[in-house]
């Protein structure tokens, strides 16, 4: 049986302290979660609810499940990730009145699923999920707790991908929101949070410079656009690889080489997997690689990086610095890969994932999504669903006004005239 981390922690008070000091300083730059923590901790919106969580626990995870909390939730979280927890953080969350935590950095995968299980114990009726573990487990394991629960909110690509799959083939059985597609998320925490954080943990972890380097970016959907302009924008060249045609003429046109990854394996000094998708980098790349390469994937799961098939060549393998495991080549190449091939923004020793501001704005949508669950949930059936863009345009007026910047409104003439086929020529 899985018990919270304070039962498995040596130096527990230290751990609580230093992770409560990383969540009063994210919270410091987080002002829209700030003001909705003074509305739920006015209206008491989640009071009777009891909130399952699977996430990346750091400190601005800590900060969405802390304001559920405050607005009367019982939250139960572990992590999505084995290697995204920060185990002081955790033990912080941990001690708030009204969470348990199980997270735990480090775990194997049947420590992993039995977090999971202990968060699905306290028989949640909202689900927030990173991924769509939580959500699948529940279907696959737990099908006699979907009567009472509300429904769900998933923040990422790769659980929104799921969830479709599974919506289609007629399988989802409540309600979930998908957080990652809403403006509010995709076009500031896929892209602006995914390109800079991937290439800050990258450079922290190997002490190189981008400047002069070839950054090949496999996927140019909004988390590779984010990578390549990112990397471009520290003087690397960048190549783009993509199996999407308009994607591809995308990145074409925006100044990036496209080229197969065949030919791309040759010529890059540092791979970036964006894709969600399996098997981007292959055997028949790995032997075409350059001495001293790096791998990296910011894509959610650890598939994209065929670490089986490099594992079958390299002659052998050694942990070169923290977070770095070289393989090498009988030939005596080194390809080095970060954070064994997980969330390279994430995963890394010393990766703090997204920016503060960034996660401000997608934890913002989360929680109003939880919120808008609780009061009209009855109005949403069963399946995947956009979230309502009041709910996303609420969410910039709060940053908007927070950062003090003002913007015009539509006369009562400009929204008859859009809201009219009549008017022509």
């Amino acid at each position: 049986m899985t018990t919270p981390i304070s039962e498995r922690l040596d130096d527990l008070d230290e751990a609580r302290d230093s992770g409560r000091r990383k969540m009063d300083w994210a919270i410091q730059h987080m002002p829209i979660c700030g003001v909705l923590r003074e509305q739920f901790e006015a209206d008491q919106p989640f009071d009777g609810e009891r909130i399952g969580m699977a996430m990346h626990v750091e400190a601005k995870t800590a900060v969405l499940a802390e304001i559920l909390a405050i607005g009367g939730a019982e939250v139960a979280i572990t992590g999505c990730n084995p290697l995204s927890t920060h185990d002081d953080v955790s033990a912080a969350l941990d001690a708030v009145d009204g969470i348990t935590s199980y997270a735990e950095r480090g775990v194997d995968d049947e420590e992993y699923y039995a977090a999971i299980e202990a968060v699905i114990d306290h028989e949640p009726t909202i689900t927030v999920d990173d991924g769509m573990d939580l959500v699948a487990a529940i279907h696959e394991d737990y099908p006699e707790l979907i009567d009472t629960i509300v429904g769900g909110a998933e923040e990422t690509t790769t659980g929104v991908h799921r969830l479709r799959a599974m919506d289609e083939d007629g399988e989802l059985d409540y309600p979930v929101f998908a957080v990652n597609d809403t403006p509010m998320k995709r076009l500031f925490d896929n892209v602006h949070g995914t390109g800079e954080s991937s290439l800050a943990s990258i450079a922290m972890t190997t002490n190189l410079s981008w400047a002069g380097k070839t950054v090949v970016v496999s996927g140019y959907g909004d988390c590779g656009k984010g990578v390549a302009m990112k990397a471009s924008g520290q003087n690397a060249d960048v190549i783009v690889t993509e199996v999407e045609p308009r994607r591809a003429l995308e990145a074409h046109m925006e100044g990036y080489e496209v080229k197969p990854m065949a030919e791309a394996a040759a010529e890059g000094d540092v791979f970036i997997t964006t894709t969600g998708n399996r098997d981007v980098i292959v055997e028949e790349h790995f032997e075409a690689m350059q001495d001293g390469v790096l791998l990296a994937n910011a894509g959610h799961f650890d598939v994209e990086v065929d670490l089986d098939a490099l594992s079958d060549l390299a002659a052998d393998t050694y942990e070169a610095r923290d977070g770095v495991q070289t393989y090498e080549m009988a030939d005596g190449r080194r390809l080095n890969v970060l954070a064994e091939g997980r969330l390279v923004n994430l995963a890394t020793p010393i990766a703090l994932g997204h920016p503060v501001e960034v996660m401000d704005q997608s934890f913002g949508v989360q929680a109003v999504c939880v919120r808008e669950l609780v009061e009209n949930g009855d109005d949403y059936e069963a399946g995947v669903h956009a979230v309502p863009d009041r709910l996303d345009k609420e969410v910039a007026e709060i940053k908007l006004d927070a950062e003090g910047v003002d913007f015009d409104s539509l006369t009562d003439t400009q929204v008859e005239y859009m809201d009219s086929w009549q008017h022509g020529t």
